[in-house]
């Protein structure tokens, strides 16, 4: 499974509006997941070792960041056929065991991942709160593996700020994961 990157921020980029069955049973849309501050989109999925190697850092961001004014809400687009780890049942499954803080929505037919450009899991997307794009980059130097505890909270830092100015940093690492299984 080769890693890819997405490409760089494009600042001011609008957010792209969604409808999406979460795992919780609800719907969630753009304007009931974002927060006062900006949101942050993250596309991840239950199989991929780059999304289980930041999950816990993961969780706590976003519970930090709610602090600040920031919703945040996870997607998966892959394709269940091919992968069954990421079936609904089973995002339910680990969206409970880890008692994630955010939304876990379901892109059935692609078509949220294919509006906002994901290619990988993890990626992710930072909003300010005039929901234009303001971070696409990593949550810190994790790859395949958990970064050492002290690593540089990447995400977080630049989230925070966004939340504070309304800008992200202009120096930002791309993320790095599996791709997006995408249906034939």
């Amino acid at each position: 499974m080769a890693a890819l990157n997405p490409p760089v921020c494009n600042f001011g980029q609008a957010a792209i509006e969604f409808d999406l069955p979460a795992t919780d049973g609800e719907r969630y849309t753009l304007k009931n997941s974002r927060g006062p501050n900006g949101l942050l989109v993250m596309f991840i999925c239950n199989h991929c070792p780059y999304v289980k190697a930041i999950i816990d850092r993961l969780i706590r961001d976003c519970v930090e960041l709610e602090q600040h004014g920031v919703g945040c809400v996870a997607i998966m687009s892959n394709d269940t056929t091919a992968y069954p780890e990421d079936s609904p049942e089973m995002m339910r499954r680990w969206a409970n065991e880890l008692a994630f803080p955010f939304p876990y929505l379901y892109d059935e037919n692609q078509s949220i991942a294919t509006a906002y450009g994901a290619v990988c899991t993890p990626d992710f997307f930072g909003y300010n709160s005039q929901l234009e794009l303001q971070y696409r980059g990593r949550l810190d130097a994790s790859g395949r593996n958990p970064a050492p505890p002290d690593a540089r909270r990447e995400l977080f830092e630049a989230m925070k700020e966004v939340a504070r100015s309304g800008q992200g940093p202009s120096q930002q690492t791309a993320s790095i994961g599996c791709s997006i299984k995408w249906k034939c």
